[in-house]
C-alpha cells in the first residue's frame, strides 16, 4: 500500500465535532495543561448580584433618609427661630439692637415682652420684669436664644 492509499483508508476515531483548528475558542480545556473551566450556575450568579444590589440600595436609601431627617430638623429650627424672632420684634424696646450683640428678654406683669440691654443680675433688689431668655441678634436679623429661663410662647398657626 502506498502512503496515499493509507491516508485514504485511515479513519480518525475522534468525532469531527470534537476537533478544531482553533482550540482557543473552545468552551473547555483542550489539553492537560489547560485552566479548569467549570460551567457557571447562572441562577446563583444572578441571586448573588441581586442580593448585593438590594444591600447597596437599602444602604443608600437609609443614608438619604438620614439626610432628609437632618434637613427637616434644620428647617424646623429655622421656622422656630423665625417665630421667636417675630415675637421678640413685637416686644417693647427703647433702643436699636445691633447685630452680634446680646440682649435680654423679659416679661412684665401684664404679659408683655420687653427687650433690654440690662442683665438679670444688674437690676438690683427690686426687679421690674420676669427674666425669660438671653438672646443674640444674628446677621440675618433673626434672634438666637442663648439661654432660656421660661419658654417663649409661640402662637402656632
Amino acid at each position: 500500500m502506498s502512503k496515499e492509499q493509507q491516508k485514504e483508508d485511515f479513519i480518525n476515531p475522534i468525532d469531527k465535532d470534537k476537533i478544531t483548528d482553533k482550540p482557543g475558542l473552545l468552551e473547555y480545556g483542550h489539553h492537560s495543561g489547560s485552566a479548569l473551566i467549570k460551567p457557571v450556575d447562572a441562577g446563583k450568579v444572578k441571586g448573588r448580584a441581586l442580593s448585593a444590589m438590594y444591600d447597596q440600595t437599602d444602604m443608600q436609601l437609609a443614608q438619604l433618609k438620614q439626610q432628609i431627617d437632618l434637613l427637616a430638623r434644620q428647617a424646623q429650627h429655622i421656622k422656630d427661630r423665625a417665630k421667636i424672632s417675630e415675637k421678640i420684634y413685637k416686644a417693647r424696646m427703647s433702643f436699636e439692637p445691633l447685630i452680634g450683640h446680646t440682649y435680654y428678654l423679659y416679661e412684665n406683669t401684664s404679659g408683655e415682652y420687653v427687650l433690654s440691654m440690662i442683665k438679670p443680675d444688674e437690676w438690683g433688689r427690686k426687679k421690674p420684669y420676669f427674666y425669660i431668655a438671653t438672646t443674640k441678634l444674628l446677621a440675618d436679623h433673626t434672634w438666637e436664644i442663648l439661654d432660656q429661663d421660661k419658654p417663649i410662647q409661640i402662637d402656632d398657626e
